[in-house]
């Protein structure tokens, strides 16, 4: 069953921690919110299954529309409920960035600069450091404990976030803690920068391809895609065009690969969940397909994400835009 308590927690960042236990180790972080109210977000830095060290990717000027979301929650501690047009994380469907991207890092060693722990201490003390910064932990409460002191910052009552990382996917013995659009992950919120930070963990166990209601993994033999590997991927997309609804929306996709790849039975998806079929037949090596989008599939001008399926309904490449790019009436969004 999914995480019973998901939500994202908005509060100020004041201390940090980090726990050397040799079982779980975390790096802990002190936040209050604007009533007073204390919390812990116990952030992942090793998993007990092997491979132990996490995925990591952080994104020092995050733009994407569930910033936007995010406006009207109130500080403090804000359930959400599962879906897509919420604010919710979710690492495969919501096209936050790349998975190939991410790169792993040792837990916590000697030296400057080395260490996920180190990466994560970079950023969150810049928000300590920042009274106007704000910290955004998406993951499962836990707490309040009204008779328990907080473990680590000694606070009562103990109260905070945890499975601060992706949360599908997993192997047997987290089967249970599968779902979509539960995934943790820290988006911290300078706004003297007008900028966002996002950093997104996940273990190396998990897998990238989930069932759309259970978040239950599809295929393990699939891995997660390297670095320029997507031999087609989408480049770019006409959210805008001119003249008055219903517009023609267009999704541009390119063939990267030195072969052609037939598209026969791919598709392409938008935020809701709606799809239309991809012309069939093969796109040649190195050439570009403009994608009429039909059957209700829409762009939304408040920001959204384009996935692109292949054949066999696993993701191969998706993207998202915000509502400033889509405000150019005419203009085509490239990615």
């Amino acid at each position: 069953m999914p995480l019973k308590a998901y939500g994202v927690l908005i509060a100020r960042a004041v201390e940090t921690r980090r726990e050397g236990s040799a079982d779980t180790p975390h790096y802990q972080i002190h936040l209050t919110d604007d009533q007073g109210v204390h919390y812990r977000a116990a952030v992942n830095v090793l998993s007990q299954e092997r491979p132990s060290e996490l995925l990591y990717l952080v994104d020092d000027d995050f733009r994407h529309p569930v910033t936007g979301r995010l406006e009207g929650l109130t500080s403090g501690w804000n359930t959400l409920p599962s879906g897509p047009s919420g604010p919710n994380l979710d690492l495969v469907r919501g096209n936050l960035f790349d998975p190939a991207a991410m790169r792993t890092l040792p837990p916590d060693v000697e030296g400057p600069d080395n260490d996920l722990a180190d990466l994560l201490d970079h950023y969150v003390r810049r928000a300590v450091d920042d009274p106007d910064a704000r910290v955004y932990v998406f993951g499962e409460r836990f707490g309040p404990e009204p008779a328990v002191r907080d473990k680590v910052f000694g606070f009562l009552p103990g109260n905070g976030v945890h499975d601060i990382h992706m949360n599908q996917g997993n192997g047997h013995r987290f089967e249970g803690d599968d779902g979509v659009w539960q995934d943790g992950g820290l988006l911290i919120h300078f706004p003297a920068q007008s900028r966002w930070v996002g950093v997104f963990l996940a273990f190396q166990s998990q897998s990238w391809h989930t069932d759309d209601l259970t978040g239950h993994t599809l295929d393990r033999d699939q891995p997660r895609p390297e670095p320029g590997g997507q031999p087609v991927r989408v480049v770019a997309a006409l959210v805008n065009p001119r003249g008055p609804a219903p517009e023609s929306e267009t999704v541009t996709l390119i063939n990267a690969s030195p072969d052609p790849v037939d598209l026969t039975g791919w598709r392409l998806v938008d935020s809701l969940g709606h799809g239309c079929a991809v012309p069939t037949g093969p796109l040649a090596a190195g050439a570009v397909l403009l994608v009429p989008l039909t059957d209700g599939v829409q762009l939304g001008n408040h920001g959204g994400q384009i996935t692109l399926l292949g054949a066999d309904g696993l993701k191969v490449h998706g993207v998202s835009y915000t509502a400033d790019q889509a405000a150019r009436e005419g203009w085509t969004v490239v990615f």
